[in-house]
């Protein structure tokens, strides 16, 4: 029984080591400023109340701009968080939607559709903290994604059909 008890001890001692030793491992965060979803925001027509919605639930993971919650600066919360967001931006990341063919924004908006509608975005482990959308701020989601994607694809189709060279 004692063994047990000072084998405990030992284990507790060195998780509790290795819990103060990673606080010392740096991430780096994510914080270019809101600056950097400027371009997204302009060219897809985004509303001040849509701008709102992307700022409080999208922005965090899918842009280079991250407003990181105390809690974050924990290891290993930090490491957590850290992963989200580079998971996140490797998805779909608005800060580089000017680099996006008009393909590929047509099909983001499409895959944010689907996320929105299922209900898969934002995570519920980030909805814990910030709350969820409310069914008025999804629909505005939808409604506006879909308005954007008309706007891309009659761009596709006037690329697509090319005029004849004499």
């Amino acid at each position: 029984m004692k063994k047990s008890i000072k084998f405990l001890r030992i284990l507790g001692v060195i998780g509790l080591i290795a819990l103060v030793v990673i606080q010392f491992i740096p991430v780096e965060e994510n914080k270019q400023g809101y600056e950097s979803v400027l371009a997204f925001e302009a060219e897809t027509n985004v509303s001040p109340e849509l701008a709102a919605i992307f700022k409080a639930n999208c922005y965090d993971c899918h842009s280079n701009q991250t407003q990181y919650p105390w809690y974050s600066a924990v290891a290993p919360i930090n490491f957590w968080l850290d992963e989200h967001v580079r998971d996140g931006k490797k998805h779909f990341n608005l800060s580089q939607w000017p680099e996006y063919s008009i393909k590929r924004k047509d099909h983001k908006l499409e895959e944010l559709i689907e996320e929105v509608e299922e209900a898969e975005m934002p995570l519920p482990s980030y909805t814990w903290v910030h709350g969820s959308l409310s069914e008025d701020q999804r629909q505005a989601l939808i409604d506006w994604a879909q308005m954007t994607r008309l706007t891309y694809r009659l761009e596709l189709e006037a690329k697509s059909v090319e005029p004849e060279v004499n």
